[in-house]
C-alpha cells in the first residue's frame, strides 16, 4: 500500500503546526522551507485541512495557521481517509473500472481488502498527539531553518 504525497504532506503540516505552542502561528512559507516542499503544494494541502476543520487559518498581516483542535483529538486514520482519493489497491476494488477476468473467483481481492481494513485500523489507534511525543526533537529539526 502506498500513501499519496498529498496525504503525506497533510500529516507533515499537522505535525509541524502541532509541534508549535498552541498560540503560535505557522506560515506556509516556513513549513515549505522546513520540509523542502513546494509552497504551491502546501497551499492546496492547508486549504483542504482547513476545509476539513483540522486547522484554523488567520488571514492578513501576521496571519498564519494553527491547529483547530488539541492534537489528542485528531485521529490519524480519519485524516488519511479524508485526504486519500481512493483506496483502490488493485483494479477490482474499483467496480466502474474493473476489467479483471478472474474477479468472480479471485481470492486475492478478499485478502487485500482484509489487509486494507487492518492498515486503517492501525492508523485509527493513533492521534496527532502520538506523533508529537518527541515534540522537542521535531522542533529542533523543523524550527532551526
Amino acid at each position: 500500500m502506498r500513501m499519496t504525497m498529498y496525504t503525506d504532506f497533510s500529516l507533515r503540516v499537522l505535525m509541524y503546526v502541532g509541534a508549535k505552542e498552541k498560540s503560535e502561528l505557522s506560515t506556509i512559507q516556513e513549513i515549505s522551507t522546513a520540509y523542502g516542499i513546494s509552497k504551491n503544494h502546501l497551499m492546496k494541502v492547508t486549504y483542504e485541512l482547513g476545509k476539513h476543520g483540522y486547522i484554523e487559518t488567520i488571514r492578513g498581516r501576521g496571519g498564519g495557521i494553527r491547529l483547530a483542535f488539541p492534537p489528542a483529538s485528531i485521529n490519524i486514520g480519519e485524516v488519511v481517509r479524508k485526504t486519500e482519493d481512493d483506496f483502490y489497491l488493485v483494479e477490482c476494488f474499483n467496480c466502474a473500472a474493473n476489467r479483471c477476468v478472474i474477479t468472480p473467483v479471485c481470492k486475492l481481492r478478499r485478502v487485500l481488502h482484509e489487509a486494507l481494513v487492518a492498515y486503517l485500523a492501525v492508523l485509527d489507534t493513533y492521534t496527532l498527539q502520538d506523533l508529537l511525543s518527541n515534540k522537542d526533537e521535531l522542533g529542533a529539526i523543523l524550527f532551526t531553518k
